[in-house]
């Protein structure tokens, strides 16, 4: 008799909201900023959507997210409207910037390394820091045991911009070099459902009816 295949895991990607320097700086080393006001408000709209779509979804089971200061603080408030319990997982950080913590987005759009950064990231180093493509092994690995240890469920995985576009690139089947093509905004939520033969993205860059700004990178 053929076996029914196994449930697909629902995977649910939330950028973290706005802070003070988001769209302005690059996040500075350590722990980082806390949300604003503006960001709270965003993840709060977020996380009741969420509580909205939860009964067309497998049964959602956990929550996890980045150790940074504003993908915490983000996973706190959906934590609290979800029910459900927050576990930080280190692999889920932002891209480790290096020497560029801290500089102004005008500024680095100004070095010579800049178009790299956005035309072959898979070629990029961060000086001081973590290459970019490192950056997506770690994120889409952790993302995938996490699929494993949940078969069947709906997850929530909060983090950043470049880990969530990086894992929304795998899960598309298209090239670490072309993810800066994909627009992941602040306290934005993807969908991601990973079956045995194969991921299929379900939503993209769903964004609050409220936004205080257009396209912020980091």
């Amino acid at each position: 008799m053929r076996r029914k295949p196994a449930s697909p895991t629902v995977v649910l990607l939330v950028r973290h909201g706005l802070t003070p320097t988001t769209g302005k700086d690059m996040p500075d080393a350590g722990p980082g900023l806390s949300l604003s006001q503006d960001g709270r408000r965003q993840v709060e709209e977020t996380a009741q959507h969420i509580l909205d779509v939860r009964p067309h979804l497998p049964a959602l089971s956990a929550l996890y997210t980045s150790p940074l200061a504003r993908t915490r603080e983000t996973a706190a408030i959906i934590a609290k409207t979800l029910d459900l319990t927050a576990v930080e997982k280190p692999a889920l950080r932002d891209c480790e910037i290096g020497e560029w913590a801290g500089a102004p987005l005008k500024d680095l759009a100004r070095k010579p390394e800049w178009p790299t950064v956005i035309n072959y990231p898979s070629g990029f180093r961060f000086p001081g820091g973590e290459t970019i493509s490192g950056m997506q092994s770690r994120a889409v690995g952790t993302v995938r045991e996490l699929v494993s240890a949940h078969a069947g469920s709906t997850i929530v995985v909060v983090s950043h911009s470049d880990p969530i576009k990086a894992v929304l690139a795998d899960a598309l089947g298209i090239h670490l070099d072309l993810f800066q093509r994909i627009v992941v905004a602040p306290a934005s939520l993807s969908s991601v459902s990973y079956s045995q033969a194969r991921p299929i993205v379900w939503l993209l860059n769903w964004t609050p009816a409220w936004q205080p700004r257009p396209l912020d990178r980091k």
